[in-house]
């Protein structure tokens, strides 16, 4: 039976590649035609699609899903969801998961692909359950990584767990692109033995082995695979949808409509080669071996790039990459997905900057260690959790369970303000409460307001202050430049 594709180009791919810079007004000329290409579904909405939009492009998102919606309407569109974390960066109590999973249905998501970071299926119930409860498909999801805690009995346990919840498909996201041939069909073969489940694999061109990966993986039994489409593929991105025909058997390629796909890929080469030319760095577009080391995502690599370029220090990229895997190993193996990904890899580029590992130590670590993103895979460095928590113990419950509800009070706070204007701008609020007051003042005023500059030249042997960021919270570093 022929593999169905689920199609990334506008969502997961531009993540990568542009750091999610493509505009709406960018993919609805071709959204039709997207449409009559025949994929199985569209990956069009979360993971950074929502942040991205109000802070730098100031676009309302839940704008930009209702006109792609309107415009799609044989293909199901589906969401990433981070669990208890939405589409943030820390977890949301449950009344505003629940308002938020209905409210993204009622808008055209069609499929909710549902992880967690740390494959804490605590963390996914709620999410998961009120996305059945509105009739939505679910994708339940381990986030794929390689370490010693992370073996087949490992997976399928995460596996079990989640077919408990009742998930429709079970998604191995392999957020880095590591898995090889052989261990995506040792990983798929095990999965369809053990349990009688649709699988999905997404993995990322990072390696440059995805196709072959894809290959094996078909030749698996697996039911979906994730592609975009050339040239807004590959690199750190997902493989195109081109190469992986021509790769598959004829028995197992799925009849797509061509034509389609290259009207779509001459209109992305334009895009590409002039409005968003400055953004394609071409280091996510080589493949890149040493990630099986490192670890590092598309998504992530290009936060690591601007947070360099922040502070005028591109040049420690290499140090910054070879402390990445360090970290994970004091923090218990944690797989680099956001919002751990950020995480670590703002702590990386931290302990290099600074010239001293943990001399500054991070919020988001510390609040990781106390156990308020879930359980870690593994033990945390002894030495580095006395230094963070002194003798403070970590929580072993949920962490949402320790959160008041909030939709209430952001509804409160919006009236007060004055601002917003449907349902969905209260959600907004609760996700990104000063990001969202300040898109929702340019919004109403109706002026467009343009992306942020990156840091000035600076003069060598200069000591200057810098911010480096990591989802919505800023950390203050001094540097003296070379």
């Amino acid at each position: 039976m022929a593999v169905k594709i689920i199609d990334t180009t506008f969502r997961d791919a531009h993540q990568s590649l542009i750091a999610t810079r493509l505009r709406t007004e960018d993919m609805l000329p071709v959204a039709e035609v997207m449409d009559s290409i025949g994929f199985y579904s569209m990956e069009v909405w979360g993971g950074a699609t929502f942040d991205v939009p109000i802070r730098y492009l100031r676009e309302d998102p839940w704008e930009r899903l209702r006109a792609l919606r309107e415009r799609i309407r044989k293909t199901k569109l589906q969401m990433l969801l981070r669990g208890q974390n939405l589409v943030g960066y820390r977890h949301y109590p449950d009344d505003v998961v629940e308002a938020f999973v209905e409210k993204a249905y009622e808008n055209g998501i069609d499929i909710f692909r549902v992880f967690d970071a740390l494959n804490d299926v605590r963390n996914l119930r709620v999410s998961i359950r009120k996305a059945k409860k509105v009739g939505a498909i679910v994708q339940g999801c381990i986030s794929y990584t390689i370490s010693p805690i992370h073996t087949l009995d490992y997976y399928m346990s995460v596996i079990e767990d989640l077919l408990s919840l009742e998930v429709d498909v079970i998604t191995i996201k392999d957020m880095a692109g590591l898995i090889s041939p052989h261990a995506a069909k040792e990983l798929i073969t095990e999965i369809k033995k053990r349990f009688k489940v649709p699988v999905n694999l997404h993995t990322h061109s990072t390696g440059g082995f995805s196709v072959a990966t894809y290959l094996e993986a078909v030749r698996a039994g697996v039911d979906f695979i994730d592609t975009a489409i050339s040239p807004l593929a590959f690199g750190t991105a997902q493989p195109g949808i081109q190469s992986v025909l021509y790769a598959l058997p004829e028995d197992l390629r799925p009849d797509l409509n061509r034509e389609g796909i290259k009207k779509v890929s001459h209109h992305l080469r334009k895009l590409l080669d002039t409005k968003y030319r400055k953004l394609l760095n071409p280091k996510v577009l080589l493949p890149n071996p040493d990630v099986i080391e490192h670890q590092i995502p598309g998504g992530m690599m290009s936060n690591l790039l601007s947070q360099l370029r922040q502070v005028n220090r591109l040049d420690l990229l290499e140090d910054v990459l070879a402390e990445v895997p360090r970290v994970r190993k004091d923090l218990g193996y944690p797989p680099l997905v956001t919002p751990l990904s950020q995480i670590v890899g703002t702590q990386a580029v931290m302990n290099v900057l600074t010239g001293e590992r943990y001399k500054v130590v991070i919020d988001e670590v510390k609040k990781y260690m106390k156990g308020l993103y879930g359980k870690p895979p593994g033990p945390i460095d002894p030495e580095l959790m006395k230094k963070v928590l002194g003798d403070e113990r970590p929580i072993e419950g949920r962490p949402a369970d320790l959160l008041k509800p909030e939709l209430g009070e952001c509804r409160r706070k919006l009236k007060e303000l004055g601002l917003g204007r449907k349902e969905e701008d209260i959600l907004t609020y609760c996700l990104f409460s000063d990001v969202a007051v300040e898109f929702f003042k340019v919004r109403d005023s109706g002026v467009k307001q343009g992306e942020a500059v990156g840091a000035s030249d600076v003069k060598s042997g200069e000591v200057r202050k810098y911010s480096v960021s990591v989802g919505s919270l800023k950390y203050i570093v001094e540097v003296k430049e070379t």
